[in-house]
């Protein structure tokens, strides 16, 4: 994954990045997920990808608590996001143009399905605050002059321009 990384790095930085299709399998993502390479968030551990067409399963073990470090709601829909719980988050994600679009389709604690709404006040209470960019529609531009990015079955194929 890290060499693959580096010739995506690499091949953006050339006068013409060479447009050949560049894949990682889903062992590859979750081995380097694993490595510690990625700092994620405090209180998310454990993550684990599977690429489905056009959408990606994210598993992971969640420390609530430490994840909204502090901040506190006294909304009471709010109070299923305390504890240590395994979330899956299911969404719709693509790459076109050289602009990434992820839409949560669905979100999951314990295997209880969380309601659109209720999903919505978390995101805005506490996940917005600190990344502002990410929600449960979330465009951004893509690094590296990637130009495509589909999901496929346990893999991510990228291409560049």
């Amino acid at each position: 994954m890290k060499g693959k990384l580096q010739h995506i790095e690499s091949n953006a930085a050339a006068a013409r990045p060479d447009p050949s299709p560049t894949v990682f399998s889903e062992q590859e993502i979750n081995a380097y997920f694993t490595s510690g390479e990625i700092k994620l968030p405090a209180g998310v551990q454990s993550v684990r990808f599977q690429g489905q067409p056009g959408v990606v399963i994210g598993n992971a073990r969640v420390d609530f608590d430490a994840l909204k470090a502090g901040r506190h709601s006294s909304n009471p829909l709010l109070g299923m996001f305390s504890g240590v719980h395994d979330v899956e988050v299911n969404a719709a994600a693509y790459g076109r143009g050289g602009q990434g679009v992820v839409h949560v389709n669905s979100v999951s604690l314990d295997g209880v399905e969380i309601p659109n709404f209720v999903l919505k006040l978390f995101v805005d209470k506490y996940i917005q605050p600190r990344y502002p960019n990410i929600g449960l529609d979330s465009r951004f531009a893509l690094p590296d002059q990637i130009d495509t990015a589909v999901v496929g079955l346990h893999k991510l194929t990228v291409t560049q321009k």
